[in-house]
C-alpha cells in the first residue's frame, strides 16, 4: 500500500529519534511505499533554519517532500500555510494517510482532498496534553478549545482512528477536542528495533563501561535528557546516588544543561559515583542505556521513557497521571515526590531481596510492546 505521513506541525530533522522519523521507517520495512510531507523547517543546534532539500529519499527509503511555507499573519510559524499540500496528495494518491497532529490550518485542505477520495483510510495522532500544551489561558481557551478543536472536528468524519501517544493524550483528544471516545485509542511510542538489536551486545556494553571506569560488579544507573528549570529533579538523583551506602552504585548523566544550572551539575558530578558526560546524539542513547542496570527519570516525561521500555531495561520514573502505561507488568517503579530521600529509598529497595532480578525479567517481557516494528503494524490496522 501507499502510505503518506503528513507532518505540518513543526520542524522535521532527519535521523532524529521521534515517532515521525521511526514510524515511516518501519512502514517501509513492512513492504509499503511510504511518502512523507513535511515543513521546510529544521533545527541546526538551537537555530531554526529552512532546508534547501525539496524532494529526496532518505536512508530509510521514505520519499520526503518538503513544502514551501506561506507565512501566517500571527503566531510565528504556528499559522503557516503550505500551498503544495493538495497537489502532493493528488500526486501521491495514498491508500493510507497518517497525520501527525491536527494543530495546523491546512487540515482544511486535507479535508477537501478526503471528501473526493473516500477510499483513503486516514489516521491522526496527538502529542499534546495538559502538561506540554494548554498551560496558559490563551493556549487553552483560544488555540486548543477553539482553533485546533475546530480542525479536529472538521476532519473527524473522515478519520478511522485518532491516536494519543500517551494515555493523557488520548484523554486530551476526548476532553479538549470533544472527539468520540470510540474513535480515540492509545498508540504508544517506543524503540527502534534495529538500534535495540545493534546495541544489545556485550561488547557494546563493555566498551561504554570501560570508557567511564564502571567495573563489572558496579550497579550502573543511567539518566539522560535536558536539565533545565522544568527538570531539576535530575540534581536530586545525583545527590541521592552520591549518598547511597553501597559504593558500587554509580550514575552516568548525559544531556544538555541550562547555563544557570551548570555549576550545580559540575559540583555534584564527583567523577567517582556520579559522572556528567555532556550531550550525546539520540541514536547513541541506545548504547548508553544498554550499558546500565537501571534507568531513572525523576522528572517530566520524554520519549526516552518508551525507548527504555522497548530496550527491556528496568526503570524508575516520576509518577504523572496519564503516563503510567510504561509500567506493563512490574518493569517500572514510580517516584511520587521531588525528594532525594525517596529516590535513595527506591534505589535501595530495588537492590534488596533480589528485587532487581524480578524487575529485569519483567522488563524483557514488556519490551516487545514498545518496539516500532509492532507499533507500525498496529498503527494501520483496519
Amino acid at each position: 500500500m501507499k502510505i503518506c505521513h503528513l507532518c505540518l506541525n513543526g520542524p522535521y530533522n532527519e535521523g532524529w529519534n521521534y515517532q515521525e522519523n521511526i514510524l515511516p521507517k518501519y512502514h517501509v520495512k513492512q513492504g509499503h511505499k511510504v511518502y512523507q510531507i513535511v515543513t521546510p523547517y529544521m533545527w541546526e543546534g538551537n537555530k531554526l533554519v529552512v532546508s534547501h532539500d525539496r524532494r529526496y529519499t532518505n536512508e530509510a527509503g521514505v520519499e520526503i517532500f518538503r513544502c514551501k511555507a506561506k507565512k501566517g499573519l500571527i503566531g510565528g510559524n504556528r499559522f503557516n500555510r503550505y500551498p503544495e499540500v493538495l497537489g502532493l496528495l493528488n500526486e501521491i494518491k495514498p491508500d493510507i494517510l497518517f497525520i501527525h497532529d491536527v494543530q495546523c490550518l491546512d487540515i482544511t485542505v486535507v479535508v477537501n482532498y478526503l471528501k473526493k477520495h473516500r477510499e483513503c483510510t486516514t489516521y491522526v495522532d496527538n502529542h499534546s496534553d495538559f502538561s506540554n500544551r494548554a498551560r496558559n489561558w490563551l493556549s487553552k481557551n483560544i488555540l486548543h478549545k477553539i482553533i485546533w478543536k475546530a480542525m479536529a472536528k472538521r476532519i473527524e468524519p473522515y478519520v478511522r482512528l485518532f491516536y494519543g501517544v500517551l494515555p493523557a493524550r488520548v484523554d486530551f483528544l476526548i476532553d479538549m477536542y470533544k472527539l468520540p471516545k470510540d474513535k480515540c485509542k492509545l498508540l504508544v511510542m517506543g524503540a527502534d528495533d534495529d538500534l535495540v538489536e545493534k546495541n544489545n551486545k556485550p561488547e557494546i556494553r563493555n566498551k561504554i563501561r570501560q570508557k567511564y571506569n564502571i567495573k563489572k560488579d558496579d550497579f550502573l544507573i543511567m539518566t539522560g535528557g535536558k536539565i533545565d528549570a522544568f527538570k531539576t529533579q535530575t540534581l536530586l538523583l545525583m545527590e541521592a546516588v552520591r549518598e547511597t551506602k553501597p559504593k558500587n552504585v554509580k550514575l552516568i548523566v548525559f544531556g544538555s544543561v541550562d547555563d544557570n544550572l551548570k555549576a550545580k551539575v559540575d559540583e555534584l558530578a564527583d567523577g567517582e559515583k556520579v559522572q556528567y558526560i555532556g550531550w550525546i546524539e539520540a541514536k547513541e542513547s541506545y548504547a548508553f542505556f544498554a550499558a546500565a542496570e537501571l534507568v531513572v527519570f525523576p522528572g517530566r516525561h520524554s520519549v526516552f521513557w518508551e525507548q527504555v521500555v522497548g530496550q527491556g531495561i528496568p526503570m524508575v520514573v516520576k509518577y504523572w497521571e496519564g503516563t503510567t502505561h510504561v509500567n506493563v507488568c512490574g518493569n517500572v517503579k514510580f517516584l511520587y515526590k521531588d525528594s532525594k530521600n525517596e529516590i535513595e529509598d527506591v534505589i535501595n529497595e530495588i537492590l534488596m531481596n533480589d528485587e532487581y532480578s524480578v524487575m529485569k525479567e519483567k522488563a524483557i517481557l514488556a519490551s516487545k510492546q514498545f518496539r516500532y516494528g509492532d507499533i507500525a503494524r498496529k498503527s494501520i490496522e483496519t
